[in-house]
Order: structure tokens, then sequence, then C-alpha cells
């Protein structure tokens, strides 16, 4: 089923942006309006959607960059829903909480719900979608939700906003437990990410369509949206193979699978615009900090650099 009925859009490139850059991180140290609207510069003319997580300060202030400037973008707004069940099969034991947490992060979760409803109802021209959580219910989660509690938060976002609902997640639950919030949702959004399940960039395209289509034949009444799909350019070894990555492997994988959208007509959302140093572990070169199209300086990775040859930020 297209999407683009669905979502009232055209089809166009989309990426997933989070702004956070050296000394910043979510709850702490926010980008600026100057640093965004830079970032915003940048991408506009080669993005027309993009993906963000939460609806938190950053969130905000690229809502209002994007007004304010008038720049030609249309958003996908998050709500980043925490754990409200332990999972104790979180392969880095990060997926328990005491009781008396698990409560407060239901009350948490339903403020953050209400929040994306009052931005999406404050910004009905730049949200064309909204999301009721990221990664929440994937096996393993280390913030794990019920899919119970999924289908609440998203009926609660129909009831009070207009956008289409979704709900981000790996294409695996999808074919399984997942299965009861796909009446509940407009279209289905999923993750697929060949480097993490150990293939070479030569199975990687491939391995990316069998996910697709493993998730779109499931469902054929149902739109179904990439949501997050990327190549990261280092590794410590640490679950991605340092010999699978590299700049030139991202360029590859980037441009088979922008190709590949849009003669499938389908909505893929690249992850990410800028690498972020904030993520994953202290180590320098864990994948997770890597997976920018840009460098975490603004400089342009091989696969933008034809576009961003000259670029210099110290202009």
């Amino acid at each position: 089923m297209n999407y683009t009925k669905v979502l009232n859009i055209e089809p166009g490139n989309a990426i997933c942006y989070s702004g956070f850059r050296e000394g910043q991180c979510p709850g702490l140290v926010y980008p600026s309006y100057e640093q965004i609207k830079e970032d915003l510069l940048l991408l506009n003319g080669h993005w027309k959607y993009l993906r963000l997580y939460d609806c938190d300060e950053h969130s905000e202030t690229v809502l209002e960059v994007i007004k304010k400037e008038k720049l030609n973008f249309k958003v996908m707004l998050g709500a980043y829903i925490v754990a409200e069940k332990n999972n104790y099969g979180c392969p880095w034991g990060g997926g328990t909480y005491p009781k008396e947490k698990l409560e407060k992060n239901k009350i948490y979760n339903e403020n953050r719900i209400k929040k994306l409803i009052r931005l999406a109802n404050q910004y009905p021209d730049i949200i064309f979608s909204l999301s009721a959580g990221n990664e929440a219910c994937v096996e393993w989660t280390d913030h794990y939700v019920p899919v119970e509690s999924v289908i609440n938060y998203v009926r609660m976002i129909k009831q009070g906003a207009k956008q289409p609902v979704t709900f981000c997640e790996n294409y695996v639950p999808w074919l399984n437990k997942l299965k009861p919030l796909v009446e509940e949702i407009d279209f289905i959004s999923i993750h697929t990410y060949p480097v993490w399940e150990y293939k070479n960039i030569h199975e990687a395209m491939e391995y990316t369509k069998e996910n697709y289509y493993s998730v779109a034949d499931t469902y054929p009444h149902k739109p179904v949206v990439i949501t997050e799909a990327g190549w990261t350019t280092y590794s410590n070894g640490r679950g991605i193979d340092p010999n699978n990555v590299s700049e030139e492997y991202q360029k590859t994988y980037i441009n088979d699978l922008v190709n590949w959208s849009h003669v499938a007509t389908i909505l893929t959302f690249v992850f990410e615009a800028f690498d972020e140093s904030w993520k994953g572990s202290s180590e320098a070169l864990e994948p997770e900090k890597h997976w920018g199209l840009f460098k975490v300086d603004r400089m342009p990775k091989l696969v933008m650099e034809s576009f961003f040859s000259g670029f210099n930020m110290s202009k």
C-alpha cells in the first residue's frame, strides 16, 4: 500500500536528525538555535523529510527554526517513551529498574504523549506524522514497554491530534508480537541494520529488501515506511566487524538504499544526518557514535563530499 496517500505527502528524501554536538547530550546540554539553523541549512535542499525522536527541547528548537526561517521541511515527530517493565534479556544489562522507577516512568510517558499532541497541534503545517515511541518492544531494548501500553498511547494520540500515527521499531517484532498494534496505527515503521546482523556490504542491500518485504507482505493493507537504515563508519569490534565498516561502504549502502527507495516508492529515513559523540560507550570507535553522513564537526563524509566539496566550517 502506497504511503503517499495515507501520509498526504509526495515522495522525497528523508533523514533522521539529532543535532547534539561535542559536549552536548539529551537532558543536559542542547544545541542552540543558531547551531540547529546551521544544521538545517546544510540539510535543506537535499532532504525534505526529517525524523525527530522526542518532543524535547531539541525538537522544540528544530520546529521553531523551521517555522521562523521558512525552511522546506516536513517532520515526523516522536515521543521517546521509557521503560514500564523490566527486560532481563537486555544484552548490556540496562533493562532492569526498581518498581518505583517503573511507576514514575508510566507517568512520564503519559506526559510525553500529551506534549507530543500539543506540539502536533502547534505545528500542523510542519509535522506530518507522529510516533508513539522508538524501539521499546524489541527483545534487546533497555526501555521495554508492553504492547498494550503502546496501543493506549496510540489511541491517546489519535484522540488528540490529526496527523497519521505510527510506532517505530526493529522489523522483527512486527512479524509477531506487534500484530495487535498494526490495526491501531496508520502505517508501520521499521528499522533495518544489516551491518548489526553481520552482513557485509555485498549482502546488505538484499538483506534490507528481505527485511522490508517480510513485513510489507505480511500486512499488504498497511503502508510500511523505513524509519531507520544506515551504515556506521567505525567499530570497536563489539557487535560489528571493523572490516565491514568504512566511509566507502557507507557511501555504497546509502546510494543503493536511496536509489532502491525511489524506484520502489518507499519512504526511507536514512540514519542519520550527523555523528553523535555522546552515544554508546566512551570508546572513540564505538559504532553508535559514527552513523552520520556528516562528522560531529559537520564536515561531510565520503557519501556527501561531492555535494559539499568546498564546505568549510570557518566560513
